[in-house]
């Protein structure tokens, strides 16, 4: 077949060249594995602030990507339509965690699976990817990092606050310091001993120490 012959061809008569059990099987088995990228997704987020649509746009992502792949693989003018509808499509969402791309593509590419009739490869590589990231996930990091803040009125304070600090915990390194005419802050990057955060009251207790904060710290962000 040329492609004089392919653009020839009734467009109507390619269109209904599908069936509808397959299409209901496919957006079936795509539905069941949108539901468990969002549960997979659900129990392994550790980021700062779960995202309900998000979750949900990885169930509507892999419906979607499965119904576009089914419709170009089942007609070459639809498919060709389909690009160049694409291509003038642009997404502008903010990733708020790396994480999530992961996740974007695991949906993208099981619809894409789906609507190419690999369904037992969707099933078997869905599987395998939300062992791996619940095991992964599930790992228990056994020095979480902390970031202290320590705002002293003068060095003497400073320099007990720092000595306490570096006794009741693991590890202490000065990130930043900043001197200004109300004062000293100090941050500093810690790790605890046994998650105890007592010593934090103590440095509170120093004479000349004004406010102390302690809040957790992931490697993307502070505040």
């Amino acid at each position: 077949m040329t492609f004089n012959d392919i653009f020839k061809s009734s467009f109507l008569e390619n269109v209904t060249q599908f069936s509808a059990v397959d299409t209901l099987i496919g957006m079936l088995f795509a539905l069941v594995i949108g539901l468990f990228i969002f549960v997979v997704y659900k129990k392994t987020f550790n980021g700062v602030m779960y995202s309900s649509g998000f979750a949900l746009t990885l169930v509507g992502l892999s419906l979607v990507t499965t119904l576009v792949i089914m419709a170009v693989t089942s007609n070459v003018v639809l498919s060709l339509g389909m690009v160049g509808a694409l291509s003038i499509v642009r997404f502008r969402a903010a990733i708020k965690e790396p994480i999530e791309i992961v996740y974007l593509f695991w949906s993208i590419a099981a619809g894409i699976v789906i609507g190419a009739g690999m369904i037992p490869l969707a099933v078997i590589g869905s599987a395998i990817i939300g062992v791996i990231l619940i095991l992964f996930a599930n790992r228990k990091m056994h020095e979480n990092p902390y970031i202290l803040i320590i705002n002293c009125e003068d060095e003497k304070a400073e320099d007990a606050a720092t000595e306490m600090a570096g006794r009741s915990v693991k590890r202490f390194l000065v990130k930043s310091k900043t001197v200004s005419s109300g004062g000293i802050e100090l941050t500093a990057e810690v790790r605890l001993k046994d998650a105890a955060t007592a010593f934090v009251n103590g440095i509170q207790d120093i004479e000349g120490v004004d406010y102390v904060t302690l809040v957790s710290y992931n490697g993307e962000y502070m505040s």
